[in-house]
């Protein structure tokens, strides 16, 4: 089970679409193409081929099993706790951050959606505008403190 935004979905749903029309038809080109070759067994582009469509198929089940098991995020009416789906302000060394707190499937640190899974993301969840949390890092303990939630 994964948590996704409408959004994160709604992606999910199009890169699944775009691997059952486009690639599929792209690889199943290929392996025609590698067929005129001949014998099949030294032929490294149908080889090539070949894993390429294991690699897409893979993909396709993967995508299919996390929109089935999708767990959406719905924005909480209430501003008081941090949870899946919050949008937050914090403190961190006289620094303003802001951070939304994202499923695994939809995290970029780069953009500042961070996943409810990571050490950041759980120090988050639960806790209220005010409150003062440490998380260790590599480089030691980074304090932050919430100043807002949306």
């Amino acid at each position: 089970m994964s948590y996704l935004t409408k959004e994160g979905l709604e992606e999910l749903k199009t890169d699944l679409e775009k691997l059952k029309k486009e690639a599929r038809a792209d690889i199943a080109e290929r392996l025609r193409r590698a067929k005129e070759y001949g014998d099949l067994s030294e032929n490294s582009e149908y080889i090539d081929a070949k894993d390429a469509q294991a690699k897409v198929e893979s993909r396709i089940f993967e995508l299919e099993e996390m929109i089935r098991t999708a767990i959406l995020i719905k924005k909480e009416k209430s501003k008081e706790v941090v949870s899946v789906g919050s949008t937050l302000e914090v403190k961190k060394d006289g620094k303003t951050l802001k951070y939304t707190i994202v499923g695994s499937e939809e995290a970029n640190p780069a953009v500042n959606l961070i996943s409810n899974e990571s050490p950041l993301g759980r120090a988050f969840i639960g806790k209220r505008t005010g409150d003062t949390i440490e998380v260790d890092t590599p480089g030691g303990k980074v304090k932050y403190k919430i100043t807002k939630i949306e």
